[in-house]
């Protein structure tokens, strides 16, 4: 059995934006699978992910939920000074989409192909927003978007929006799309100012989403302390995932004002589907695959966010603490793949496995 030694600081502070992939670190606070390992989890409502970057290191966070490539930009230094990070686990796969407004549908741009052939003929400065300039959201509107022949740097205007604020941006009429974490995109739906041109699935089925996330320091003083959240947050996502009845009530939870303040029946309908939002999946969500993170770089190389290729293996088996994870998914009885890399085919046929990034990075048609 991996060691269990007493977690060095037992109150734990965890910032999380209002999306509904913040579900396993609240359910870990609430139903005590937390006090279960020793500590208690605190969670942190927060307003954007550049505070939650921000805070983590300051200090004034222990850890987050957090998006993939913000992490890796942070550690790489992409538009501040370079900060050493660590992905203590994935939180989730799946679960976010792009929104197109009720206008352009009415234009009859409802998908790829038909927001292409409306770029075409009738050209004028579109705008789409992301959460997060290296962050995931960045990453998968800019891949669909390119994927259907729309260039995101020459061809549209790319803002940042927090994640809870892009309904009423659309609602104002400050952009032409997004893509958001849910439920937001299926609250733009509710409200009729919006619909549904792709979910992320669709771009990159089972696809890595949010990490707990913490600063490499952190990780370093409080080694006991990380496994005891890691062990905690996955036994809640294995909660969420058992059965509809969890997932029911994990809606009710979380739709509270003190978390994502918005229907239950926002957050139920974009649970499912064929690649479901998905927190647990027998360990296969919450593994940290070295594959996955350096994804997220390849991606920030082909739009010039990194502008040379950095060491995609070395820096990502810096970053994901895998030995950590490993002993906490020991003490959960959570499987733990054979591999450190997987293989995927993306929507446009291209096949990820992590075998030549500086390769695959290259590889794209359309890049910076």
């Amino acid at each position: 059995m991996a060691n269990k030694a007493i977690p060095e600081k037992q109150v734990v502070r965890i910032g999380f934006n209002p999306l509904t992939d913040c579900a396993s670190v609240v359910m870990a606070a609430v139903l005590g699978f937390d006090e279960k390992h020793g500590i208690k989890i605190v969670p942190s409502k927060e307003t954007s992910w550049a505070v939650v970057r921000d805070k983590l290191l300051t200090g004034e966070l222990d850890a987050a939920h957090a998006l993939y490539g913000m992490v890796y930009g942070t550690q790489l230094g992409v538009g501040l000074h370079k900060r050493d990070m660590a992905i203590l686990m994935g939180l989730n796969r799946n679960g976010q989409a792009i929104t197109l407004t009720r206008r352009l549908a009415e234009q009859g741009a409802t998908d790829g192909a038909s927001l292409a052939a409306l770029l075409k003929s009738e050209p004028r400065n579109y705008t789409f927003a992301h959460t997060f300039p290296t962050g995931t959201h960045a990453m998968w509107l800019c891949y669909w978007l390119a994927a259907h022949g729309i260039d995101p740097m020459r061809d549209a205007r790319l803002i940042t929006v927090p994640p809870s604020q892009m309904v009423q941006y659309m609602a104002e009429g400050h952009m032409d799309g997004f893509c958001a974490g849910e439920p937001w995109g299926h609250r733009a739906v509710m409200d009729g100012i919006g619909v549904t041109a792709a979910t992320t699935q669709e771009i990159w089925p089972e696809h890595p989403e949010k990490v707990l996330a913490a600063s490499a320091e952190f990780t370093r003083h409080h080694p006991n302390t990380c496994r005891a959240m890691i062990a905690a947050v996955l036994e809640a996502g294995r909660w969420i995932d058992a059965s509809p009845a969890n997932r029911m009530a994990m809606a009710e939870i979380i739709s509270g004002a003190a978390y994502l303040d918005t229907s239950k029946e926002a957050i139920r309908q974009r649970a499912g589907g064929a690649h479901p939002l998905r927190f647990h999946h027998e360990g296969a969500a919450n593994f940290p695959y070295l594959s996955d993170g350096m994804w997220f770089m390849t991606q920030q190389r082909r739009w010039g966010l990194l502008k040379s290729d950095p060491d995609y293996l070395g820096v990502a088996r810096d970053v994901h603490q895998i030995a950590l994870y490993k002993e906490a998914a020991e003490m959960t009885e959570t499987p733990v793949p054979h591999s450190e890399s997987r293989s995927s085919t993306l929507m446009d046929g291209k096949v990820w496995d992590g075998s030549d990034p500086e390769r695959y990075a290259a590889s794209f048609s359309i890049k910076q």
